[in-house]
């Protein structure tokens, strides 16, 4: 299975190692409209070249906007943009992932989460149970967010940062 990351800057290179550590891909390459380094394979709007049954991908822009209005493209066009989770997070039997979202190292996705599309759970941030995090959201390194929450559509949970029961609810 080839893995074709959309950005080759540092959250690129950060979705490439954690899938290589998950041991699922043969091959892990790049789409950017600016990298020049030789697994750099071509500009985004090569995508639609690549699509195959042996072909996945994952976008890895910062911008959470942008990142979910390239998801919703790949998507339209029928490409397979699945979660990529680091083998050290733990994700509970009960919580739901969407596609495109990515779950780093030591990060912990309690009982009953619902990850929507093309989130960031950063390294050792914590999603209590019952949590919704809505499409985009990105939850910082070592954030917090406590129980019952509904973290609102592309969302920072800055590094460190709680987010208290109920601050934004079910």
């Amino acid at each position: 299975m080839r893995l074709v990351i959309l950005g080759a800057g540092g959250y690129g290179r950060t979705v490439a190692d954690v899938a290589a550590q998950t041991g699922r891909y043969a091959e892990i390459c790049f789409l950017d409209d600016h990298g020049d380094a030789p697994d750099v394979i071509g500009a985004c709007c090569n995508f639609s070249q690549m699509i195959d049954d042996e072909t996945i991908f994952y976008l890895a822009f910062g911008n959470n906007e942008v990142r979910m209005g390239w998801l919703h493209r790949l998507m339209e066009a029928g490409c397979n943009v699945p979660a990529i989770i680091h083998p050290t997070a733990y994700v509970s039997p009960t919580a739901r992932v969407m596609q495109g979202t990515v779950i780093l190292p030591h990060a912990i996705v309690n009982t009953g989460c619902e990850i929507k599309a093309g989130c960031i759970v950063n390294c050792g941030a914590i999603i209590d149970h019952g949590c919704v995090l809505e499409e985009g959201v990105h939850v910082c390194l070592g954030a917090i967010v406590k129980a019952e929450n509904r973290i609102p559509r592309c969302m920072k949970i800055e590094a460190g940062e709680v987010v208290q029961n109920r601050t934004y609810p079910l």
